[in-house]
């Protein structure tokens, strides 16, 4: 992990996307100090906001350019969506999460429904994650996988049961 390029550090969540099993729930779960970060001490959707937008503005280019690095530092071998790059989940969580007041509960349940999202991939997410790719199909099919799960999150929210 050291004698890789600093980048590959952000797009591996810190390490979290190396895990062997569940790369991609072990990334979600490295997100939430970011989140409790944001939420808790910093409790400002504007900074929020403001670190989402900026972790989807560099997440193509991150993502796009360490699947590049790995796919050719694995003798040519393809692959689109490398389960290592988990910047995308972390992206994911924090859309899923945004706007919602913090509680345990809501923390639980949007971690669980962007995750189901995000494993099932169901129509339009599938499309994106087969025809989108490069950094941006990366970065998409979760960004659509937190839409849903965001949506019901609200609901559950105006609902009072969260």
């Amino acid at each position: 992990m050291f004698s890789r390029p600093w980048y590959h550090w952000l797009a591996f969540g810190g390490g979290s996307g190396l895990a062997p099993i569940l790369p991609g729930t072990m990334g979600t779960i490295a997100a939430v100090p970011l989140y409790l970060l944001l939420a808790l001490l910093l409790h400002n959707l504007w900074i929020y906001a403001a670190v989402l937008l900026l972790m989807i503005a560099v997440g193509p280019w991150l993502c796009g350019q360490t699947a590049e690095d790995l796919r050719h530092g694995a003798a040519g071998k393809r692959a689109l969506d490398p389960p290592a790059i988990v910047w995308d989940e972390w992206v994911g969580l924090l859309m899923t999460l945004y706007w919602i007041p913090f509680s345990w509960a809501a923390l639980g349940i949007g971690f669980l429904l962007f995750r189901f999202f995000d494993m099932l991939k169901p129509w339009p997410i599938s499309w994106l994650d087969r025809h989108i790719h490069g950094g941006t199909g990366i970065m998409l099919d979760d960004m659509a996988a937190a839409i849903p799960a965001w949506l019901i999150l609200q609901g559950l929210r105006a609902m009072g049961w969260l």
